[in-house]
């Protein structure tokens, strides 16, 4: 049995009136009551009602803390986010469910992270939600049938280095955590287009935050992304620069009336000149010195993702490749992957990551050989990011590939 209206087995039908009895009090607090809402979160915790009333009631707390009954009506988004981050909401899937689309490649979003706060990335996805959701119940006016849930579509043309920027994803990670705890069976499929190389690296560090329901209705499309698109929507809701035949009423392919497609952030919207950072790692190094720091890339495809900071004047830096662990080289002989530079990191922290496209002993070595009189202290954190495809055997752990995941072909 499904666990939706019409399709309960008996135990799931006891589940679901003892739910009711004991969410009585705050159903009226709620933005619906009737059983295909409470469904929703009793499917997304298997049906077990102790679990299900506690979801419940702390989203309960969640929309009085970030006023989501009036998020669509009392508050806007900063100028900045309404015109550079990307998406909307354009036609419906062949079932009458709401589209929503994603386009990453352009997004810029250290751009975005030095014009506006946390809170208001988090704030401007909730009030996208409840846009949806309103449209959802629109929908089952329209169409005389409960429509809940939503297709979502993600472009990830140009998605790269840039886009792996620590705050970025970690912000990312809580919005996404946001949506599984307070819009639980909300997704109904969500299909990835375009996929890049670095796609296996940017899913790998975002997965965990989804729950294994939501995993399972993602769908990676490979070179026939068209073709499977229109199986499940038709071409006259499918805007043209993705196969189908839906337009602007300027005959604009893209739909920018309705999918906002973005470019670089304005310096003039900035409002900071950095992100706070916490540090993993710090250590002084001594004027004509330097210091390195080895990591070991087993597999070609991984990312190397750093950020520093130095007090005491400016730091030299670049990445260098060599042959064994442990050794100490100069840098004249090891290979230089990254060409050194002095950063003005004792002003502006500096982060940067590096794709490792062969295996072999990476250093990242902070230069002070030019100062005469100075020491510096550097603070650093260096990870290893590793592709999806590392973990679940993918691919054919070939990381140049495009990901092929083989996705049904009908609603």
């Amino acid at each position: 049995m499904s666990g939706r209206v019409g399709d309960l087995s008996p135990k799931q039908a006891e589940a679901l009136e003892q739910f009711r009895v004991r969410v009585q009090d705050i159903l009226p607090q709620l933005p619906a009551q009737h059983d295909h809402f409470l469904l929703r979160w009793l499917r997304a915790r298997n049906f077990n009602i102790q679990k299900s009333e506690a979801m419940l009631r702390k989203h309960l707390e969640f929309r009085r803390q970030m006023k989501v009954d009036t998020i669509i009506t009392e508050w806007r988004p900063p100028e900045v986010i309404e015109k550079y981050l990307s998406g909307g909401m354009c036609g419906y899937d062949r079932e009458g469910s709401p589209i929503w689309y994603d386009v990453i490649g352009p997004v810029d979003p250290k751009g975005l992270f030095l014009s506006a706060s946390k809170q208001d990335f988090i704030k401007s996805k909730i009030r996208d939600c409840e846009m949806l959701q309103k449209e959802c119940n629109l929908q089952s006016e329209r169409l005389g049938k409960n429509v809940e849930s939503i297709t979502m579509i993600y472009d990830v043309e140009g998605l790269g280095l840039k886009h792996l920027w620590k705050p970025a994803i970690e912000t990312y990670g809580e919005i996404l955590q946001m949506f599984e705890d307070n819009y639980p069976e909300g997704l109904k499929k969500l299909f990835v287009i375009k996929a890049p190389k670095i796609f296996p690296v940017a899913y790998n560090l975002v997965k965990h935050f989804l729950s294994e329901a939501t995993r399972q209705k993602i769908c990676i499309l490979g070179a026939n992304w068209q073709e499977v698109l229109l199986n499940h929507i038709d071409a006259e809701e499918l805007p043209a620069i993705y196969g189908g035949k839906l337009t602007d009423p300027d005959g604009d392919p893209r739909c920018r009336n309705k999918i906002n497609h973005v470019g670089p952030v304005p310096p003039s919207y900035y409002v900071r000149d950095h992100v706070k950072v916490d540090y993993e790692q710090s250590v002084t190094i001594s004027r004509i010195s330097s210091e390195q720091v080895d990591f070991e890339i087993l597999f070609p495809g991984c990312v190397l993702r750093w950020q520093f900071a130095s007090d005491g004047g400016d730091i030299g830096f670049g990445v260098f490749q060599k042959a064994k662990k442990g050794e100490w080289k100069k840098a004249a002989e090891m290979e230089e992957i990254v060409p050194s530079q002095r950063y003005n990191a004792h002003l502006v922290p500096e982060d940067g990551s590096l794709t490792c496209e062969r295996p072999g002993v990476y250093v990242l070595r902070f230069d002070n050989t030019y100062s005469i009189f100075q020491a510096k202290r550097i603070s650093y954190s260096v990870e290893v990011l590793l592709p999806d495809h590392l973990q679940p055997a993918q691919n054919n752990g070939k990381s140049g590939d495009h990901v092929e995941v083989e996705c049904d072909s009908q609603l």
